[in-house]
């Protein structure tokens, strides 16, 4: 039988964490609401977005102009939103989220010359085998594509607590997600990219920004003479219906995952 499974491409990245916790939360939709700092995230994208569009578009705005899009998100999500989840009050959620996209603003965004932002991506369809196949949609919602000396780029804005390792953006774990873009942008556009990069906004009680260096994530993805990439294993869990877990995910809580009541392999 043929079946066609169609995922956000904002979404692929999940399945090489936890492919347990992705089953649950992305084919079977079984998510769970999403916390106070899942929502500052959200927050802190919608404005920046709204920065950068306007630059793009010749009618540049202030950043202050640009901040009512993260106080409205903030206080008028779109989504199911459990605000106990979090040590966080509201109050401080403001606080570091405006901290942040002020120096987004000033700091990080001048550094990129940006050449889209929020792109609408063509479905990309990939063959599993034995008649499955998997269609990633969806647009960049949180990532941009920047022109270089060298070529385009995708610049994809992450931020939490984490995102910033010794003063470093921190790129581990973000190939996934981030390749997947690179492809869906090149099969889009019909141009090719270079590599991508983290713009890490960390919002810690002291928030801080960094940039990583370029790196080709499109090659974990379609993987090399001598070794396959992503897909090709991605492939082999679509077409078998075999999604393990991963009880050393950091993401292996019931704070972040919604399967925990339903799983057998954590501790």
């Amino acid at each position: 039988m043929n079946q066609n499974i169609t995922i956000r491409a904002s979404a692929w990245g999940g399945l090489f964490d936890c492919a347990h916790r992705f089953e649950w939360t992305t084919l079977m939709k079984r998510s769970k609401p999403a916390g106070l700092r899942a929502l500052l995230g959200t927050a802190i994208h919608a404005s920046t977005a709204v920065f950068d569009k306007a630059r793009l578009e010749g009618a540049p705005v202030t950043a202050d102009e640009a901040a009512d899009a993260f106080i409205e998100t903030l206080v008028r999500p779109d989504f199911d939103v459990d605000f106990s989840q979090d040590d966080l009050s509201l109050r401080e959620a403001h606080r570091i989220g405006l901290t942040l996209h002020s120096l987004y603003c000033a700091e990080i965004a001048p550094g990129f010359d940006f050449i889209d932002v929020e792109t609408a991506l063509d479905p990309l369809v990939i063959d599993c085998g034995a008649g499955v196949t998997v269609t990633l949609t969806g647009t960049m919602d949180r990532a941009r594509a920047a022109s270089t000396d060298t070529g385009i780029v995708i610049p994809d804005v992450k931020t939490g607590s984490r995102v910033i390792e010794k003063g470093l953006a921190n790129t581990r774990g973000r190939s996934a997600q981030l390749g997947a873009y690179q492809l869906m942008f090149e099969n889009t556009k019909q141009v090719p990219t270079e590599g991508a990069q983290i713009i890490a906004l960390a919002t810690t009680s002291a928030p801080t920004a960094a940039v990583s260096q370029i790196f080709d994530a499109r090659r974990v993805m379609v993987g090399t003479d001598d070794q396959p990439g992503l897909i090709q294993y991605a492939a082999d869990q679509f077409r078998t219906g075999h999604f393990p877990p991963n009880p050393q995910s950091v993401l292996c809580s019931k704070r972040y995952c919604a399967r925990w009541d339903n799983c057998i392999f954590h501790e």
